[in-house]
């Protein structure tokens, strides 16, 4: 079992569980729920009570009362099409096409400047790299999620965004490890497999899946895994070096998703939490 002090914050562990199970129970996840599935993965309750309270502040929560009356926490509408946009992400599984790429360029007064920064840490949470200062750049497919994002925020009057094909003078292969650090990009793929890999091997042993066991290593594997996606802008195989990690990741965790997702609902509980990806 990987400690959840060792890389797994307790907020990041609640939008995990959201986004794994929450969002499809049949209304909002009650207090004790919250406090019993988060103590499944090693997180107390004052660990947890303090984490949705920011969660509340940051607006990805809304307290709300179950059809008993019981406190619980449910997800806003805007909380919802983050984890929609995730989606398409995190579960993808076809290969990557080339179709591409967009730009943004953007321009902020200085008299803003603290837009700039919040621009700039947008975009490259979203995967885009800097082709240039002010111009970033990302595979085409990530434009609506970006579009989306950015309009959220109130940033889209800032940003132009255009579509276009690599001419050169640089091969495009050589390129990119000026746009991205792909390097540290590795890096987080290594890390993924050194804690993630062992429990695939352990699990293709096993004869059984126990539910809650299967519930722990589901919700860590998936909280480490979701955010690869977008430290990882997914470029074509062709773009990439040799015996890319991010290959072998991605099919770790694809395994474990189908291995272990739906036994989990059964001890998450409610039938909806079953619905799968």
């Amino acid at each position: 079992m990987i400690s959840v002090t060792d890389q797994h914050a307790p907020r990041s562990l609640i939008v995990t569980l959201y986004g794994a199970y929450g969002r499809f129970m049949p209304g909002p996840v009650p207090v004790a729920e919250l406090i019993r599935l988060l103590a499944a993965v090693g997180v107390d309750a004052p660990s947890v009570r303090s984490s949705v309270s920011r969660l509340k502040r940051r607006g990805l929560l809304r307290p709300a009362r179950t059809a008993g009356g019981a406190a619980g926490y449910e997800l806003p509408a805007e909380a919802r099409q983050l984890l929609q946009d995730g989606d398409r992400r995190i579960y993808a599984t076809a290969p990557v096409a080339d179709e591409g790429w967009v730009l943004a360029v953007f321009s902020v007064p200085e008299s803003e400047r603290q837009k700039r920064h919040v621009l700039r840490s947008r975009l490259s949470g979203l995967g885009f790299g800097t082709a240039a200062p002010g111009v970033w750049i990302a595979p085409a497919r990530l434009y609506e999620e970006t579009r989306h994002t950015l309009r959220r925020l109130g940033l889209d009057p800032y940003v132009d965004f255009f579509r276009g094909d690599h001419l050169g003078f640089a091969p495009t292969p050589e390129a990119v490890t000026r746009w991205w650090d792909l390097a540290a990009i590795a890096k987080e793929h290594e890390r993924f497999l050194d804690a993630h890999a062992p429990v695939l091997h352990t699990w293709r042993q096993r004869p059984d899946t126990p539910p809650e066991e299967a519930y722990r290593d589901y919700l860590l594997a998936l909280d480490s895994w979701r955010h690869l996606p977008y430290a990882d802008p997914g470029l074509p195989a062709g773009l990439l070096p040799a015996d890319w990690p991010g290959t072998r990741s991605a099919a770790v965790f694809h395994e474990l998703h189908e291995r272990l997702r739906a036994a989990g609902a059964e001890f998450v509980g409610p039938p909806g939490a079953s619905q799968v990806q």
